[in-house]
């Protein structure tokens, strides 16, 4: 295979959130137009791929990820014409775009949904997960919903409950049905037809379903990492409401369809607890299924030295075949710059720290929009809140509208830039202080350092696609070896506040990237608290 045909190994992913980014009508929802208009911005960061978020016609009832027409845009976005200018731009510029595929469900107001819940022997009738109520009249199973109470919803015309892994309005498509695999595979053609590069797989271990509907049984100790502690889903072991065998048949025909196109690829999310890397060792195994995938080990709270080799050695030793994609943040989780910044903390420091480390790891990398400026999560009032997740755990969990306020790029501007109209979430008087236009003309801002790092990866193949070798150091201090031929990088990321030293090896003193204080002696390399280094060793 040649180089350029692995483009997805080692890349930089930009996830753009379509609704939150850029405004061009005035009605307070970013569009593709908008995203269009700033690609140059993204191009110039120095990433190589950009995700966008859904923009597919929906009623909007999860922010697009209730797909009603997986073949349209919705008009809250533009149309398809802006759709293909956007491709078009980005290509231009150099860049890779992969979409969000929600292919797991569907809204209630699809088409296919609709006319399979019209009666029991329509031609879509068992396009859906239709089941019979228990005698007392209850659900099927145990089966819980992420987005709180049970997994399934009653349908009076059909006298049956659907599933729904998510909100009752986004019943899932059941993929034993060979005529739905084959459905939901043309519309993914559709989008290689119009020249997208890849796709970002939404809940992609979630596609089959236990046939013989047993319910999960309690899970022995709690997860931190998947949901939230208020919310009940965490209190069961999901074996048998997703990452079911089947779906690795799935994923194969996927993929063999992507190659019908020549150089794409996808990734995807798989959210499995404590068995995340066995699903994602699963589904990138061989050269027959996904490229890569990404789990929510770095989506939670904990950030430490001993989490992160955790983690990066469970992926090293488990995941043979595939390639990893770390992030940081998403539209998912509260920003990383609130979320890992400890005992008032600086989060400008907490954001420097955190591209660096991921520069540093092996696999791809993808950031979510508004990192490169350090913005922090935004305290929403519950009247303002878009949110369903957020609307149903309120008080205990805030949900996820305070990572996805609107970008800011001009810091005296109306709205930051944004919009010249009333902005879907509020955007916080203190982004603005943050905006693009301000660090643009700072050399020492959080934009220009991620640009520096980036810059500094895209040209290292160490960085990019070399082996990853820890080395020995404290308890706090995550310490390893990047290497590919000739060139060998040491990186060194002390998570405590406390200085610390390490022992340094033979030819390790040109530093080249550091975040925070740090000192090279003869034999060890001294960093302040919550300080890191890149060295070159060779």
């Amino acid at each position: 295979m040649k180089a350029e045909d692995e483009w997805w190994r080692g890349c930089v992913i930009y996830q753009v959130y379509p609704r939150s980014f850029q405004d061009t009508t005035g009605d307070g929802v970013g569009d593709l137009a908008g995203v269009t208009r700033r690609l140059a911005y993204i191009a110039s960061l120095g990433v190589d791929v950009v995700w966008l978020s859904p923009f597919f016609k929906s009623p909007m009832a999860d922010m697009g990820y209730d797909v009603e027409d997986f073949c349209a845009v919705d008009p809250m976005f533009g149309t398809m014409d802006d759709f293909d200018r956007l491709i078009a731009e980005a290509h231009r510029l150099g860049l890779k775009v992969i979409i969000d595929q929600v292919l797991s469900h569907v809204s209630e107001r699809h088409a296919w949904f609709v006319e399979s819940r019209r009666d029991r022997t329509n031609p879509k009738a068992d396009w859906f997960v239709w089941a019979e109520p228990k005698k007392d009249g209850t659900p099927p199973n145990n089966w819980l919903s992420v987005f709180g109470g049970s997994a399934w919803e009653w349908d009076g015309t059909r006298r049956q409950y659907f599933l729904h892994n998510f909100l009752a309005s986004q019943p899932d498509l059941n993929f034993h049905n060979a005529d739905v695999q084959d459905a939901v595979l043309e519309t993914v053609r559709f989008w290689l037809e119009r020249g997208v590069d890849g796709f970002r797989l939404d809940a992609v271990n979630y596609y089959f379903h236990d046939r013989r509907l047993r319910d999960n049984p309690p899970l022995k100790r709690r997860l931190g990492n998947d949901v939230p502690e208020t919310n009940p889903y965490g209190y069961q072991d999901h074996v048998h409401d997703k990452s079911q065998p089947e779906n690795i048949a799935f994923l194969r025909r996927f993929r063999a369809l992507l190659k019908e196109y020549g150089a794409h690829a996808a990734v995807g999310e798989v959210g499995d607890g404590d068995r995340s890397l066995k699903t994602v060792a699963e589904y990138t195994a061989g050269s027959d299924l996904l490229q890569m995938c990404y789990t929510f080990d770095l989506l939670g709270p904990e950030f430490s030295a001993k989490h992160l080799r955790k983690c990066i050695e469970g992926f090293e030793t488990t995941v043979r075949d595939g390639w990893v994609c770390w992030s940081l943040s998403n539209h998912d989780v509260p920003r990383h710059a609130t979320r890992l910044t400890k005992n008032n903390g600086d989060p400008d420091r907490t954001a420097r720290f955190a591209i660096l480390l991921l520069a540093a790891l092996r696999g791809s990398i993808c950031f979510y929009q508004g990192e490169e400026l350090g913005l922090e999560e935004a305290e929403i009032a519950f009247e303002d809140l878009r949110d369903p997740y957020g609307i149903r755990f309120w008080p205990a969990f805030k949900g996820r509208d305070g990572c996805r306020t609107p970008m800011v790029w001009k810091h005296d501007g109306h709205n930051a830039g944004f919009t010249t109209g009333k902005p879907w979430l509020p955007i916080p008087a203190g982004h603005a202080a943050a905006a693009v236009d301000l660090q643009e003309d700072d050399g020492t801002s959080v934009l220009a350092w991620y640009r520096r790092v980036l810059a500094t990866r895209r040209v290292s193949p160490a960085l990019r696609i070399g082996a990853l070798r820890f080395l020995s150091s404290g308890t706090d201090v995550l310490l390893f070896e990047r290497r590919s031929g000739d060139e060998a990088i040491l990186c060194a990321f002390n998570f405590s506040d406390d200085e610390a030293r390490v022992r340094r090896p033979a030819g390790a003193d040109k530093v080249f990237l550091a975040v925070g204080g740090h000192s090279i002696g003869t034999k060890t390399l001294t960093l302040a608290g919550r300080s890191a280094v890149m060295v070159r060793t060779v």
